[in-house]
């Protein structure tokens, strides 16, 4: 029997909560597909920052690459200032652990209110890949002169071939394994760049050539498109079902996700996935840690447990994962009122007994 070692970090706020559900529906799934999972926990977060200075060490990057995935709740701390956290933990494993990719499904599930009129789960369905580990995160720059009046403030976005190359490899095997022939886009299933060529000449010259040769040699199956990021965002809210895959940077790619999480029903259903093909994951919900909710058993767990489902099938249980899915769309449709915190119909470990109960029917 296959097992697999996962690391879990709650985190803060609610973050322990969906967690606890998410890790529910991961044991149910092995118990039906005859795999096994072995759990982990650690108390990475606010509370122990308080207690002991620490955010991530470096001890516990090197125990973490042990694992075959992570589990996290939420990070984020009202006693704690904003950054310390993000990116002493988030920011830390994504960079240490080389997790390159962000992959981020912007999926409206049947039930699930969108803001956009007469849009339907048939026309938003589509997924972000967004470089994850360089351009304007990493740091690079500084001040000079602080604090008077001719202050200068520089950061620069930087990016090598390699880099651009592995996320674009990545991006074209996804959209040959999973993507869908997006509407009015021809019989290939279709990759979109987004980038901003006319302004940033210089760093998207350097994707959008890479993007075409490496499509031109290895990927004539995949259709490419290219669209300004400006763009993007406006054909997200007017037309979201002519994208299936879209490619893009570290910065733009956190801007269109946001917008992506709106479009396909809030902060409840999001879940995203940090991903080292060659090495470890860590898949959570997009949402936060949501501090005033905490202990109240009214935060909506889905995105948790959709995380869950990006874990499987990244771990290559693809069955398990598209049965998780096909839970989870089950309960928006059928069980659940709303997404909104206190308005589910349900608390949170009862809307996971609810995907739980549908996982292993």
């Amino acid at each position: 029997m296959k097992v697999y070692n996962i690391a879990v970090i709650p985190g803060d706020g609610t973050g322990p909560e969906v967690t606890a559900e998410a890790v529910k529906i991961l044991k149910t799934a092995a118990e039906k597909f005859n795999f096994k999972v072995e759990f982990t926990e650690f108390d990475f977060g606010g509370e122990r920052y308080k207690r002991t200075g620490e955010t991530l060490p470096d001890s516990a990057i090197e125990e973490l690459r042990q694992f075959d995935a992570i589990q996290l709740g939420a990070i984020g701390h009202p006693d704690v200032p904003p950054g310390i956290l993000e990116t002493g933990i988030l920011l830390k494993a994504r960079f240490s652990l080389d997790q390159y990719i962000n992959l981020r499904p912007v999926k409206l599930f049947a039930g699930v209110e969108t803001p956009l009129k007469d849009k339907g789960p048939e026309d938003i369905d589509f997924t972000v890949i967004r470089e994850n580990t360089a351009g304007l995160y990493t740091g690079v720059g500084g001040f000079t002169m602080k604090g008077t009046p001719n202050e200068v403030a520089v950061q620069a976005a930087v990016y090598n071939r390699h880099q651009v190359d592995r996320c674009l490899k990545y991006a074209y095997e996804y959209a040959h394994k999973y993507g869908k022939k997006a509407r009015g886009k021809g019989d290939k299933n279709t990759l979109a760049l987004c980038g901003k060529t006319n302004v940033l000449v210089y760093l998207w010259d350097l994707w959008y050539r890479a993007y075409c040769e490496m499509g031109d040699a290895e990927y004539p199956d995949i259709e490419r498109e290219y669209f300004h990021v400006d763009a993007t965002c406006m054909w997200m809210v007017k037309n979201p079902e002519w994208f299936d895959v879209i490619v893009t940077g570290n910065m733009f790619g956190d801007i269109i996700t946001d917008l992506g999480a709106i479009i396909q029903g809030g902060m409840g259903i999001a879940a995203g996935a940090n991903i080292n093909p060659e090495g470890i994951g860590m898949f959570e919900p997009i949402g936060g840690s949501a501090p005033k909710y905490t202990g109240k058993g009214v935060i909506c767990p889905l995105a948790a447990i959709y995380a869950t489902q990006m874990m499987l099938r990244t771990l290559g249980q693809e069955k398990a994962a598209e049965t998780v899915e096909k839970a989870v769309i089950f309960v928006t449709a059928n069980k659940i009122k709303s997404l909104q915190a206190g308005k589910m119909g349900y608390s949170t470990s009862e809307v996971g007994d609810l995907v739980a109960e549908k996982v292993a029917e």
